[in-house]
């Protein structure tokens, strides 16, 4: 009889849904781009995966962040998207932890433990230390960078932050991460140049960057996508 794994078996073959079984994953953030990521991971039977997030649904999410809807506002992030993966794999090892990762939390997760990690924060201040500390512990590690304020799904490519161009996010990264001696980083990057979003009464820009269904979710399968490609090579 067919298992639900059974037409990712096809595609991929038994030794290599058997090397992701045996896989442990981090995702940092589940909003609209992490929280699809952290599915996709689930779906492509892969068996153990830790999700940060310390925020809390609010209705702000609904309109692109996977565990968002009106019955779950005001509930933990990480709690919701860990129901959700087991009721999609219930024989998967997935730990929640409620936490914003950033330099002062850091020393707190023990990222050696890993076989990948995936970013999907969006403060740089926390970015920049998980990479860091991500090649320090010598585990790969993809990025996400601004989807934001990105109204074209197809304008994501995959690339090493040095060879990223227009995103704004990227290009402070590649900075910053000069300056730690970080030569290289794999990221997901968008080349479409971002909306200008202006108040339509104050005329001002508004201090929440503007987002839509259709594009985060593309990232976060994309990072998916990447990680598993790697983690059977």
């Amino acid at each position: 009889m067919p298992d639900q794994f059974h037409r990712t078996k096809l595609l991929i073959g038994n030794d290599n849904l058997n090397k992701l079984k045996n896989r442990r994953v981090a995702v940092f953030g589940l909003g609209g781009v992490g929280g699809h990521a952290a599915e996709a991971l689930c779906r492509s039977g892969l068996g153990m995966l830790d999700i940060f997030d310390g925020d809390i649904i609010d209705i702000t999410n609904i309109n692109r962040q996977l565990i968002a809807t009106h019955k779950m506002i005001g509930r933990d992030k990480v709690d919701v998207m860990r129901e959700r993966l087991l009721e999609i794999n219930p024989h998967a090892q997935i730990k929640a932890q409620k936490i914003f990762y950033l330099p002062e939390t850091a020393d707190t997760v023990d990222l050696s433990v890993y076989d990948y990690i995936l970013d999907a924060i969006d403060t740089m201040t926390a970015k920049l230390e998980l990479v860091c500390r991500a090649k320090l512990a010598g585990v790969p590690i993809i990025c996400s960078m601004g989807a934001a304020n990105k109204l074209d799904p197809a304008a994501f490519e995959i690339a090493d932050i040095f060879d990223t161009s227009v995103c704004p996010m990227a290009r402070i990264m590649r900075s910053e991460l000069r300056k730690r001696n970080v030569d290289s980083l794999k990221v997901v990057y968008s080349k479409e140049i971002p909306v200008k979003i202006k108040d339509e009464h104050t005329g001002n820009v508004p201090s929440n960057p503007a987002s839509i269904a259709f594009v985060p979710p593309v990232a976060g399968l994309i990072l998916a996508g990447e990680v598993i490609k790697d983690l059977i090579e």
